[in-house]
């Protein structure tokens, strides 16, 4: 059997594809784990602070900074059993935010064209999901967290 050029690079792109390693991702509510896949699918070099109690909060937490080949900055935000309850950016071109948001995204999107505030200004609530987000060229900025796990003590408005 003769392959067509295009069958042998199918078939190479399915074999390349099945044999990459898998990167997980720690979009919001997923876990500490996580987080170096998220250093290394956006190329970025990263960052770990503790936050101890008594410092802006009463519970601690550790907020992860990656920073961008193209300039931004991504914080993500684990509580003490490892999960990520808050993601904020800033930047001059938005974050890919499938990647942030994760499972949380396609709530993103639907909820996202009813709630539009200004050219780029979007903002969502649900019970369990909060994104605000805003920007124009070469300066954009956002926060997305669960409210069902945010630690006790901590307040979004700190988060920076």
């Amino acid at each position: 059997m003769r392959m067509t050029p295009l069958l042998r690079l199918t078939l190479l792109a399915a074999t390349a594809l099945s044999a990459a390693p898998h990167t997980a991702i720690a979009a919001l509510g997923g876990t500490i784990e996580s987080i170096a896949g998220d250093r290394v699918q956006m190329k970025a070099s990263s960052r770990v602070m503790a936050v101890a109690p008594g410092s802006i909060t009463t519970t601690p937490y550790t907020k992860h900074e990656l920073l961008t080949p193209a300039g931004i900055t991504v914080r993500e935000y684990t509580r003490s059993d490892g999960r990520v309850f808050a993601v904020t950016w800033s930047g001059p071109v938005m974050p890919d935010l499938r990647q942030l948001l994760g499972p949380h995204f396609s709530t993103y999107l639907a909820t996202t064209d009813n709630e539009r505030h200004g050219h780029a200004h979007r903002s969502i609530r649900t019970d369990e999901l909060v994104v605000r987000s805003a920007g124009h060229m070469r300066a954009f900025s956002g926060v997305a967290y669960l409210r069902t796990l945010i630690p006790d003590g901590v307040s979004i408005d700190d988060l920076s």
